[in-house]
C-alpha cells in the first residue's frame, strides 16, 4: 500500500472516530417512554411543580384557543389544555407510540372531553391535521431524534401569530426528570435548533422550579 492511501485511510479512520457532537451533528435521540409506566407521569405534586396554568398563560391559550400537545403520552397535560380551551376550543394530543394514543383514546372518553383529538405522527413530523394557535412541547425534547425536521413541520402547522413552548428538565439535575443528565436537553440547544427551523425566541423567563419554558414565534 502506498504512503499517500495509508495517510487517505488514517486520516478518514480518524474522522470517523470523531464524535457526532464535535461535527456539529449531535443527535439527542433516548428511547421513548413506555407506554406500561404511564404511572409515573401522573404524580400527586406534578400539578405543584409543573405549573400547568403558568404555562398556558405564556403561551396565550385561552377560551377557543386550537391547540397541540405534541408527545401527549398519557395524557395529562392535554387533559388541562381541554379545560382551558373550552368547548369552543380544540386539543390535537399527539404521540406516536400507538399505545399512548389508544391509552388517551380511553380516558378522553372516560373524562367526556369532546374537544381533544389525538394524532398518531411520526418522529419526523408531528402530522397536526389543522393550523394552531400554540403548540405544547412538553418533557419529550430529548426523545426526538431529528428535533430540527420535527420543529419545522410543527412552524408549518403554526398560525401566523401562534406559540411553540418547549419545557424541559434543566441540566443542574434537581427535581423530577431524567436521573441521567445526558438524557436533558441544555436550552441554548432547543434555541440553536428552534433558529434552524424558522422560529425566533420571544421569551425565556421561566416560572418552574425544575424546568426552563422557552417560547417561540415564527
Amino acid at each position: 500500500m502506498s504512503p499517500t492511501r495509508r495517510s487517505c485511510l488514517a486520516a478518514l479512520a480518524a474522522l470517523v472516530a470523531v464524535p457526532a457532537r464535535a461535527l456539529g451533528q449531535e443527535r439527542r435521540h433516548s428511547r421513548p417512554f413506555p407506554a406500561d409506566k404511564l404511572g409515573e407521569l401522573e404524580g400527586p405534586d406534578r400539578e405543584a411543580w409543573q405549573k400547568p396554568d403558568d404555562i398556558m398563560d405564556a403561551l396565550g391559550i385561552s377560551d377557543g384557543s386550537v391547540v397541540a400537545d405534541l408527545g401527549a403520552a398519557g395524557g395529562w397535560f392535554t387533559v388541562r389544555l381541554s379545560r382551558r380551551v373550552g368547548p369552543t376550543g380544540r386539543v390535537y394530543a399527539q404521540d406516536i407510540q400507538k399505545p399512548m394514543i389508544e391509552s388517551m383514546d380511553r380516558r378522553f372518553r372516560r373524562e367526556g372531553l369532546r374537544n381533544v383529538t389525538t394524532v398518531l405522527g411520526t418522529e419526523e413530523d408531528p402530522k397536526l391535521p389543522a393550523p394552531v394557535d400554540a403548540v405544547l412541547i412538553a418533557g419529550v425534547y430529548g426523545e426526538l431524534a431529528q428535533p430540527v425536521e420535527w420543529l419545522t413541520n410543527v412552524v408549518r402547522s403554526l398560525k401566523p401569530a401562534g406559540r411553540v413552548g418547549v419545557v424541559d428538565f434543566r441540566k443542574d439535575g434537581f427535581g423530577p426528570g431524567p436521573d441521567t443528565l445526558e438524557e436533558r436537553v441544555d436550552e441554548e440547544v432547543v434555541i440553536k435548533d428552534a433558529k434552524q427551523a424558522g422560529l425566533r425566541l420571544i421569551n425565556r423567563n421561566t416560572p418552574l422550579p425544575f424546568q426552563y419554558l422557552l417560547v417561540f414565534g415564527r
